[in-house]
């Protein structure tokens, strides 16, 4: 697989050190299973954090401290969301489609992910996520659809799985990633043989340009 597009250095930062929430790290750890290149630099920074945690002076715990995480323990922790794999977990991707990561959400295969259409043409699936207050959805937007052009609230982060699409940013196929913030204005076009898969995480709603793509928006629900 050839990608092109791969994600910004913060973001493999972040991810290493666990600050990223839990949509954008669905989005990132499957990538990471398609990106040998983003892959390895994530472990390159695990392994510098590792380092400077083994070199810091130990920190002094107050009374009690053991018992109350042995109690934390024994109480046990109840999770809604899978959990996602840490970067040395994610191999290389193999029969199915379907990124790792992403499998515990969707399933083994894109066929069988139950779309929603929204606009003829372009069906999306919501995956809802229990510990996070950003959106993580997938789109399925056939061939030769245009996006409304559109800007973001904040941060967007968008994984092409099956087919492509181009826009002022350059060409995105399957694997690469668009690591975007709140000040890139663009407009995607499905240009593949095939309907253009994609997996999506937003901080804030899209912001629409023309006024009806916003009129729609509420209906649309992205």
């Amino acid at each position: 697989m050839s990608i092109h597009h791969h994600l910004d250095a913060a973001t493999l930062m972040r991810y290493a050190s666990g600050d990223l929430d839990t949509a954008f790290t669905v989005v990132v750890a499957s990538h990471l299973a398609m990106c040998d290149a983003c892959r390895e630099s994530v472990r390159v920074a695990e392994a510098m954090g590792g380092q400077c945690l083994d070199d810091a002076p130990a920190p002094m715990l107050s009374d009690g401290a053991f018992a109350r995480l042995s109690h934390a323990i024994d109480a046990g922790v109840t999770r809604d969301t899978p959990v996602v794999p840490r970067a040395r977990e994610i191999g290389s991707q193999h029969a199915s489609d379907v990124p790792l990561p992403l499998r515990p959400f969707v399933g083994d295969t894109f066929d069988d992910v139950s779309w929603r259409m929204i606009v003829p043409g372009v069906h999306r699936h919501r995956i809802e996520l229990a510990d996070t207050q950003s959106s993580l959805y997938m789109l399925k937007i056939g061939e030769g659809r245009k996006m409304p052009e559109h800007g973001h609230g904040g941060p967007e982060m968008t994984l092409v799985m099956r087919g492509s699409y181009s826009d002022t940013l350059g060409h995105y196929g399957a694997g690469d990633v668009a690591d975007l913030d709140e000040h890139v204005e663009h407009q995607p076009i499905v240009n593949s043989s095939e309907p253009c898969i994609c997996l999506v995480a937003t901080e804030e709603p899209t912001q629409f340009k023309g006024i009806v793509s916003r009129l729609m928006q509420p209906f649309v629900g992205i």
